[in-house]
């Protein structure tokens, strides 16, 4: 028998979660594979509806029951006794992907039409307003029929625009949320690796807004290498400060409108590529989809420059 302690844990709403310290009992279980979407791709699936609702799941994992046979390994102590669970808790290896099977088979035929789920988190959508109520009643009904409780204090019916993963979602595009970019503009040049792959971090989950974002990182990407010491110079503080500068009027991405002939721009530095994917709306002017780069390898810094556009286009394709 698996016996196991609970952990107390503060949520953002200041409210205690009691959890169970699982970590003897994930390390003796083999993963689940099942795949999480895709949070960009999710992101991309959301933009450009007239109508969106937002909602998140009560007790999420816990209105999944437990197999009998394996609610002995659901063990925990506690003051009062010896107790054991018989939903899915919080803290075990496979709940995210058991409980992202669960909602895929509730919504399989309408799955990306008109409901994005990842995990607990649902979003409606609606082409047009007028069929929003409609939509939300069919999301509504596979909640009642398969009982998945929603949070009444975490929702959002009928927005415009709403937060998603750190962006802004429009009708028209998407921005980033203005606490990623302050997170960025507060820090201060980094003293060490460490915070220098945090900053790293903060701009790869931002890329896809920053024009050409590898050739800007190029002076201080290299401190990375173990081969080379940590000297934060001029030439990486005026990169950073570069990267402020930009972040402090980043652009809004438009959503692709179909139909539309789009435009794919390519560049090639020298020692980085980048790409831009634009779009011709129906009034002639040119918006901007999606940014992208990459520094070269030692084997693409060889090639000619005709050769290193060559190189952005495959990237980009």
């Amino acid at each position: 028998m698996w016996i196991s302690s609970i952990v107390l844990v503060r949520r953002k709403n200041r409210q205690i979660r009691v959890c169970v310290d699982f970590r003897d009992l994930n390390n003796a279980c083999l993963k689940d594979d099942f795949p999480l979407p895709i949070a960009e791709l999710m992101i991309d699936a959301t933009m450009g509806h007239e109508a969106l609702s937002f909602m998140d799941g009560s007790f999420g994992y816990n209105e999944i029951r437990m197999a009998p046979r394996d609610e002995k390994l659901m063990v925990f102590r506690t003051p009062k006794g010896i107790y054991c669970y018989k939903v899915m808790p919080f803290g075990l290896k496979n709940t995210g992907a058991t409980y992202q099977r669960a909602m895929q088979r509730i919504f399989d035929d309408i799955l990306h039409k008109d409901v994005e789920c990842y995990v607990d988190d649902l979003v409606v959508k609606s082409k047009k307003r007028e069929d929003h109520l409609y939509d939300l009643g069919k999301v509504f009904e596979r909640l009642r029929r398969y009982q998945v409780k929603m949070n009444p204090s975490k929702y959002a019916f009928g927005v415009t625009s709403e937060k998603l993963f750190g962006f802004i979602i429009y009708q028209r595009g998407i921005a980033i949320e203005q606490t990623k970019i302050d997170a960025i503009l507060r820090m201060p040049e980094p003293r060490n690796i460490h915070e220098l792959k945090s900053l790293q971090g903060k701009l790869s989950y931002l890329r896809r807004f920053i024009s050409n974002l590898a050739s800007r990182c190029q002076s201080f990407s290299r401190l990375i290498n173990k081969d080379v010491p940590f000297e934060w110079d001029e030439a990486c503080d005026k990169a950073f400060k570069s990267i402020k500068s930009y972040l402090m009027k980043p652009p809004v991405l438009v959503a692709p409108v179909y139909g539309c002939p789009f435009i794919l721009y390519v560049a090639a530095h020298e020692r980085s590529v980048g790409i831009l994917l634009a779009q011709k709306n129906v009034e002639g002017n040119k918006n901007a989809l999606y940014y992208l780069s990459r520094t070269m390898t030692p084997n693409d810094l060889k090639y000619s420059p005709t050769e290193k556009l060559c190189l952005a286009l495959i990237f980009a394709i």
